[in-house]
């Protein structure tokens, strides 16, 4: 008795698709070796920045930040002097822009969660029209609205109260959130809406036959179903505000007691402009809390960028 084994075939359905070939172009040793060089190239700046912060004036004055590594020599005086110097001070500042970022990501997410889900699962008139305003205010230029907005501030209509002053053009921490919110709503709401319109309407028809309203409907399902898009733009909103200098510097009126780390920096910048080692320490102790964000949130960003990007 013989025993034959049969042929393996591949079904036409298994078979590797010819559009998988940019793909596999992609994937080889080449292209993550490009990746691998890209990526160091793009560290170097960084890196010498960070050994700057470290090394003391006469060394940063003297030669280039690639001699540490013959003849190292690290102090933290330079981290005390704008932490804590007289003349800097960057202690406050940093207060400042953790005071300017922290409302002005969760008030964006607020009304953004509420205004997608009207717009994703609330019928009503003028619904796409209103869809189709929001996502084009998005184009909008922010240097355009920043006259506009100044004027509605210092002079606002229907009798509302001032939030700016009309000598000084800012008017406070307020004023900067207001701004930072606004001009976040647009992308906000787009990008949530889209995120919403991929959860199953059968999820949503369930919910109904079972009594729920649109309150807990929105509470007990999506809320707990948006939390990667919600971190994902929650993270970038944080990047955005945080390394902002445009609005704070033109809302915030340049008062000190509303001025951000960015502010500071770009005064001492202007001042300083010898001082490499405050800046370069100044600049790290800018960068630490953003950094600390993106990497604790890192697998929720990731997460939120790939929501509904893939079906089954």
């Amino acid at each position: 008795m013989t025993t034959t084994t049969p042929e393996l075939t591949v079904p036409p359905a298994a078979r590797v698709p010819a559009g998988t070939k940019a793909h596999t172009a992609l994937t080889n040793r080449w292209a993550s070796f490009a990746a691998v060089v890209i990526a160091v190239l793009w560290t170097i700046p960084t890196a010498g920045l960070l050994i700057s912060s470290f090394r003391p004036q006469a060394d940063v004055q003297g030669n280039g930040w690639w001699n540490f590594f013959t003849n190292p020599h690290v102090t933290l005086d330079n981290y005390r002097a704008v932490l804590h110097g007289s003349d800097t001070d960057l202690a406050t500042y940093f207060v400042n822009s953790i005071a300017i970022t922290i409302p002005s990501v969760i008030i964006p997410i607020s009304l953004a969660t509420m205004a997608a889900y009207a717009f994703a699962w609330m019928k009503f008139p003028g619904r796409s029209v209103l869809f189709v305003a929001v996502f084009a205010m998005q184009i909008v230029p922010i240097q355009v609205t920043m006259i506009p907005l100044l004027t509605l501030y210092v002079n606002p209509p229907f009798g509302l109260p001032q939030l700016a002053g009309g000598d000084a053009p800012g008017g406070g921490f307020y004023t900067i959130w207001l701004s930072h919110s606004i001009f976040a709503l647009p992308l906000a709401i787009y990008l949530l809406h889209n995120f919403m319109k991929e959860i199953p309407a059968e999820l949503i028809e369930a919910a109904r036959v079972d009594g729920a309203g649109h309150v807990r409907i929105f509470s007990r399902i999506m809320l707990p179903l948006m939390m990667p898009a919600i971190a994902a733009f929650g993270i970038f909103q944080f990047l955005w505000v945080w390394n902002d200098l445009l609005v704070a510097l033109v809302f915030g009126g340049g008062s000190l007691d509303v001025s951000p780390l960015t502010v500071r920096l770009a005064e001492l910048s202007g001042t300083r402009g010898q001082d490499w080692h405050l800046l370069a320490a100044g600049a790290f102790v800018s960068l630490v809390v953003p950094l600390i964000v993106f990497l604790a949130g890192q697998r929720y960003f990731v997460r939120g960028l790939l929501s509904g990007s893939v079906k089954g």
